[in-house]
């Protein structure tokens, strides 16, 4: 069976750090590695390149079309995708997947699309080729909202979540026309590498932990080595709670310097308790890379603040995180969530924060009810005729506490305290010299794009343009 798997461009990019990220689709990979030993003819095309849809269709001819939907912000575009999917292969079957599908499938429901998967791809798609390829009724695939003429139905849940390693390696081959246009941060290309998968944690932003149960699955130490070994030299691990097994971890650190397995530059996540207590873990991966950067949910800078995210750790745990990080050597990249219900105290209490621990590194996103989770439930009557694009962490969804103008002017003194302002401490040139004479361009042309967000004004147009309280154009 030809068999195509979109990865579909998320849309509105104009705040945040989308520019500074563009990782490859490793789900996708996952998902074509499963498909290929069946004999399948599989063909990934990043739509955040060129060509377009068109274009892949006619190349692939595909009887089966895969689209990714990773994030809230993307539904509308996931849908305009399968729209001119429908139109240009009326006969192919069409399935929705993803973390975002998977959390929330209620707005994917649409007549462009077929089904929706919302249990792990790598077993589901074989089944569903399997059977589209035999005619056979698809009720009986497990883990899908499926249309039916009499509507949308659920079929079976999976007895149980499937081991990671039942497939070892994602297809990588399968991007490799996009490689060099996959990058985080100073670094290109970059390669995606999951180590494990969920998290037990409960932080009320996030729909992680909703999905997953409150679970974390690992892969085997001999596929992650491997995935290392084979990866390039700048490597993003996607795991959402980095060396939560500490046995693991140090067998892992080990097994990868039996191999002799070293690169230029490693970024993983995780959470600031961990770190405090896990020292020793760090110390043992800190040689593993030349640069080595943590990405810590910081969220808050006061007790309060992280207590009303359900965090589940305080203010001393992350002075004392960022402290071990230094001295062991990492780099840190943090964010903080800025309330929308804020008063201006709550700004400077966050400046004084990020002042007095150095943490210009960190990032500002706006607190967003997440579809998937508790928080998006207890605030659905504030965000009604919002566009899914909104959903982005950088625009507001309903009137802040000190009115959209004001609460514009701090938000972008917030952003213009941080490392990306060339105006402030770290100029365009600090940063050109940190890259490669090649990279230049990319370099330049993401820090322009991402100036506008010291500009209040840039915020405000766009929410006036798009907010449905203000009469904007809602998608």
């Amino acid at each position: 069976m030809n068999i195509l798997l979109l990865r579909p461009h998320p849309g509105n990019d104009k705040f945040g750090l989308g520019p500074f990220f563009c990782v490859e689709p490793l789900g996708l990979e996952y998902i074509g590695a499963a498909l290929l030993p069946a004999g399948h003819q599989v063909t990934i095309a990043d739509l955040r390149f060129r060509p377009g849809p068109g274009s892949w269709i006619k190349r692939a001819r595909p009887q089966l079309v895969g689209i990714s939907c990773l994030h809230t912000l993307e539904f509308d575009r996931v849908l305009e995708t399968a729209r001119a999917v429908r139109r240009l292969a009326p006969q192919a079957f069409i399935i929705v997947g993803g973390h975002a599908a998977a959390a929330f499938a209620g707005p994917l429901e649409d007549d462009a699309v077929d089904a929706i998967m919302v249990e792990d791809g790598e077993v589901l798609m074989p089944l569903l080729a399997e059977r589209l390829e035999r005619n056979e009724s698809l009720e009986q695939v497990p883990g899908m909202r499926l249309r039916t003429p009499e509507g949308w139905v659920s079929t079976p849940e999976l007895a149980e979540r499937p081991s990671l390693d039942l497939v070892p390696l994602p297809a990588r081959h399968l991007v490799k026309q996009h490689r060099n246009g996959y990058h985080c941060l100073l670094f290109k290309p970059v390669w995606l590498i999951e180590t494990a998968r969920g998290c037990p944690h409960r932080c009320s932003f996030c729909s992680v932990w909703q999905l997953y149960d409150r679970t974390c699955r690992e892969r085997s130490i001999e596929a992650v080595v491997e995935d290392f070994a084979t990866s390039g030299d700048s490597i993003f691990v996607a795991d959402d709670l980095f060396w939560y097994n500490p046995a693991r971890s140090l067998e892992l650190a080990a097994a990868l310097k039996n191999r002799g397995i070293y690169k230029r530059w490693i970024l993983v996540q995780t959470r600031t308790d961990l770190i405090c207590r896990s020292a020793e873990i760090m110390a043992a991966w800190r040689p593993l890379a030349k640069d080595f950067d943590i990405f810590l949910g910081l969220e808050a800078a006061s007790d309060s603040g992280l207590s009303g995210l359900d965090k589940d750790a305080g203010i001393k745990e992350s002075i004392e995180a960022v402290r071990i990080a230094r001295e062991l050597k990492y780099g840190i990249n943090g964010n903080f969530l800025v309330d929308p219900d804020w008063d201006e105290e709550g700004f400077r209490q966050l400046w004084n924060f990020v002042a007095q621990y150095g943490l210009q590194r960190a990032g500002f996103t706006i607190l967003t009810p997440l579809p998937g989770t508790d928080y998006y439930q207890s605030v659905a009557d504030k965000t009604k005729g919002q566009p899914w694009a909104n959903f982005d962490m950088h625009h507001l969804l309903w009137e802040p506490r000190l009115g959209p103008e004001r609460f514009f002017e701090l938000y972008a003194e917030t952003w213009r305290r941080s490392i990306l302002n060339t105006a402030g401490d770290k100029g365009i040139m600090d940063w050109v010299r940190q890259v490669r004479p090649s990279q230049i361009p990319y370099i330049i042309r993401v820090l322009w794009r991402t100036q506008r967000m010291m500009k209040p004004a840039e915020y405000l147009k766009e929410y006036r343009a798009t907010c449905p309280a203000t009469g904007g154009i809602v998608s």
